[in-house]
């Protein structure tokens, strides 16, 4: 310790320090068997297998609905298993007259995965439950085994009311969905299928809005081009609602 510089004895006690608590927090902490086998506890695995089984799987419930099964393995929940809507199985299975799984038919259920949600993929099936034939079961339109749409949604907003909402109280609000947007054939009936395409340059919003343009005569003029230079409209436009920023 001699030789060792004297503003750097403190810097290496705070080391010794650190190392030492971090090796006997080890020991304490971690148990002996962790990375036996990987990077887990080996009595993990054990623990695991011991733990009571109350899901069946979906194989289980075709044994006996078979025609459920063939409903559903020819629609959009077919990847959907059957125990994430009815819940645990396993003693349906051993004992079905004694244990009825659920059967969910109000209309809380189904929003947990087609309520509105931004972060959902674009196409993913979304309605905002207060608007959405308020007051009605899911079912009493939808087959929850092959949930096809009863008829083909009327207007966009029937999937995008957040957006609809918005649009509403803008100056766009007139202006119909398929000015801006290319939609193809059987987007309303298959959206994650069929696409509706976005603008991908500033042409669409020339079309009414570029300098000597008749179209939409009310419209704000401006020359696209010196205006945008080289942004998009959209980089400063919502344009949902296309206020200035």
């Amino acid at each position: 310790m001699s030789k060792i510089p004297q503003q750097i004895i403190p810097i290496v006690i705070i080391l010794m320090i650190v190392v030492g608590s971090f090796i006997a927090a080890k020991n304490i902490f971690v148990p002996s068997s962790f990375g036996e086998q990987g990077h887990f506890r080996t009595e993990a695995i054990q623990e695991n297998m011991d733990l009571e089984q109350v899901y069946a799987g979906a194989d289980a419930c075709y044994d006996c609905h078979d025609d459920v099964a063939e409903i559903k393995s020819d629609s959009y929940h077919k990847g959907l298993s059957c125990e994430v809507c009815h819940g645990p199985a396993s003693q349906h299975v051993e004992a079905p007259d004694e244990f009825i799984p659920d059967a969910p038919r109000g209309r809380g259920y189904c929003p947990l995965c087609h309520g509105y949600n931004p972060s959902r993929p674009s196409g993913f099936p979304q309605i905002n439950p207060e608007r959405h034939n308020p007051g009605k079961a899911c079912m009493s339109c939808h087959d929850p085994h092959n949930p096809l749409l009863p008829h083909a949604p009327e207007e966009c907003s029937a999937c995008h009311q957040e957006i609809a909402s918005v649009k509403i109280v803008s100056h766009h609000a007139t202006l119909p969905c398929t000015q801006c947007h290319t939609i193809e054939k059987g987007h309303k009936t298959s959206p994650k299928f069929s696409k509706a395409h976005k603008p991908i340059d500033n042409s669409t919003c020339a079309y009414c809005h570029e300098k000597g343009s008749t179209i939409k005569k009310a419209a704000p003029k401006i020359n696209v081009e010196l205006h945008s230079d080289r942004y998009l409209c959209w980089d400063c436009h919502y344009p949902h609602y296309p206020e200035a920023f």
